[in-house]
């Protein structure tokens, strides 16, 4: 009787011990299981701050490093214009002071003749001169500030593309498009004629 007590007693622990064994495998299997990983949103906020203090920056955020070339290729060529007109407006403004002043020593305006018989004491000569230097300063002034603003336009439209771009940087554009069309009733006037439902799947 004392062997079949043991006996019964041997059997008890190690169940009691296949059932601990079992338990801390199965916790052990629930601690593996595997969770997805949860990739943070793109945030349109995030591209359209970046491209408003760096150009392009917002670009780079958005994964569209080609368009990098192109904004900064357009960024260089506005900046050029715009020194070029200005240029000509600083020389052409300096020019027309000089013309119109009282002043015998100041005259730059003389290095712009080109053409040649040039009487500067011909009274009808200067005025038509003075004229054309008048016209080219303001010509030369208007464009550089229409430089200067297609500048400024071009870099809020490197905002806004930075922004769309973010809007539909999860956007599916996947080959799944699918179209399903099934047979049903179309109703005009209360009467029912055959025809065709048509349904799009993207």
């Amino acid at each position: 009787m004392r062997h079949f007590r043991i006996f019964i007693l041997t059997i008890l622990l190690a169940l009691t011990g296949f059932t601990s064994f079992a338990q801390k495998e199965s916790r052990a299997k629930t601690d593996k299981i595997d969770v997805e990983e949860v990739k943070p949103a793109h945030s349109p906020r995030k591209a359209t701050i970046y491209s408003a203090v760096l150009p392009g920056l917002g670009q780079i955020y958005n994964k569209k490093y080609w368009k990098l070339p192109l904004i900064y290729g357009g960024f260089i060529g506005f900046g050029y214009a715009i020194n070029w007109n200005n240029d000509y407006y600083v020389l052409y403004k300096q020019a027309y002071a000089d013309i119109i002043d009282d002043d015998p020593n100041s005259k730059s305006y003389e290095n712009l003749v080109i053409e040649g018989n040039w009487d500067w004491d011909n009274a009808s000569q200067v005025s038509q001169f003075t004229t054309r230097l008048q016209n080219a300063k303001n010509s030369a002034r208007r464009n550089r500030d229409l430089m200067i603003i297609a500048t400024a336009a071009f870099y809020a439209l490197n905002i806004i593309d930075a922004t769309v771009d973010a809007h539909f940087f999860n956007f599916d554009i996947g080959d799944d498009l699918t179209m399903i069309w099934t047979p049903g009733p179309m109703y005009c006037q209360g009467k029912a004629f055959p025809g065709v439902h048509v349904q799009f799947s993207f």
